[in-house]
Parts: structure tokens; sequence; C-alpha cells
């Protein structure tokens, strides 16, 4: 039987090869069989990104912070990041991490995300790590019926809660934003209600971000 080549996340810590991996005898022949393993392309290529909460700290203009980290555009790639980064429970408070498409950065002032908006779960502390991965996972394996509307996805680690966000392209958009949302909720198996609050509203207003669409 051939061996099995899906690709997994390892176990964190684990000493033991990854699934697929292949060991080096020291003669070259592990390098050669590697160029011989066809990578899994992405729909998209994305990039991580980070947001240094010690940066905030200091009086620097807003986004001045945030930092590409790697793009990625397979799914080997994708595996061989999320396995050697720390996940959001291991984020120090004010952290925020983000996985944007490609040439789109997570600004409000990107062109891209100008006239949109975003989703937002809230849950407590060292609990956003499932929600972080399973949106991951939604997002590069384009599960999204209108996958063509999302620019990226952000946890947002705080005080007393974490955050996860999936940011989309237009606003106006109701039936593909309300469908992002419900779909979304599917995926994480999240009973509670989110909303969707426009990235103008949240500029202008001086109450603070108003949602626009609620499911």
């Amino acid at each position: 039987m051939a061996e099995d080549t899906e690709t997994r996340p390892a176990s964190a810590g684990a000493e033991e090869r990854e699934e697929g991996e292949i060991a080096d005898d020291g003669d070259g022949s592990a390098a050669a069989a590697a160029g011989r393993v066809s990578a899994h392309p992405l729909e998209n290529a994305w990039t991580f990104w980070f947001d240094n909460p010690q940066g905030k700290s200091r009086a620097v203009a807003w986004g001045s912070t945030i930092h590409p980290i790697h793009t990625f555009s397979t799914v080997e790639d994708f595996w061989s990041l999320y396995n050697n980064i720390h996940h959001p429970s291991k984020l120090n408070v004010g952290a925020d991490f983000h996985c944007f498409k490609d040439k789109i950065e997570p600004k409000w002032e990107d062109p891209i995300c100008a006239n949109g908006g975003k989703w937002t779960i809230s849950c407590g502390k060292g609990k956003s790590d499932t929600f972080w991965l399973h949106t991951l996972l939604a997002l590069i394996g384009e599960q999204f019926d209108f996958g063509d509307e999302i620019c990226g996805a952000v946890v947002s680690v705080r005080k007393n809660k974490e955050r996860v966000a999936i940011w989309t392209k237009n606003a106006a958009n109701e039936t593909a934003q309300i469908s992002i949302g419900k779909q979304w909720k599917e995926f994480l198996d999240y009973k509670d209600s989110i909303e969707f609050v426009v990235h103008e509203d949240a500029k202008r207003s001086d109450k603070g971000a108003k949602n626009r669409y609620t499911v």
C-alpha cells in the first residue's frame, strides 16, 4: 500500500519526524527524494503579518508596527510555518497576528480593505487557538462561497479576552457578508451571535464602531 502523504500538523514538541518528512542519511539522497515530492499549491498565496505589542507602547504612527513574516502558497509551506510559530495562546497581550492574501496589507488604508469591514468572534483567554486554526484552514482551503470577498483574518490577544476576525472587501455587498458570517459560524461550530462592523464606521464614529449585519 502506498505511503499516506496527507499533510497534517505535528504535535507540539514532538521529536519524531513530521508525516511525509524524509530522513537525511547524509549522502544527499533525502534532498533528491524531496525534489520528487509534488507540492500541493493553494489557490491564493497568503502572508502572515505580526503586530508587535511592544511597538504599540511608543508614540509611532498606527500600522508602523505591523510587519510581514512570510508568504506561503502551498499546503506544505503553511504547515511548516504554522508548526513553528507561536499559537495565539502563547502570544503577549496586545499582539495581533494576521494572515492576509498576498499583496493585501492588514490595514484600513489598503485600497482593497478600505470599503470593507470585519466579522469578529470573541472568546476567553487561551481559547482562540482552535478558532484561529480552523479559520485559517477555511480561508486557505477556499471553503467560503464568497471567498473572493475575503481579505484575510486576524487574531488579537488582549488582557481579558481574545478575538478572531475576518476582514472583507465590500461592506455594501450584503449577500456576500451574510454568507461569510453564517459559514464561518458553521465552520467553527460557534453558537453565539456575531456582528459585522464597517471599517469606515469604526474610523468616523466618535462613539465607536457600529455593526451593520448580525448573524
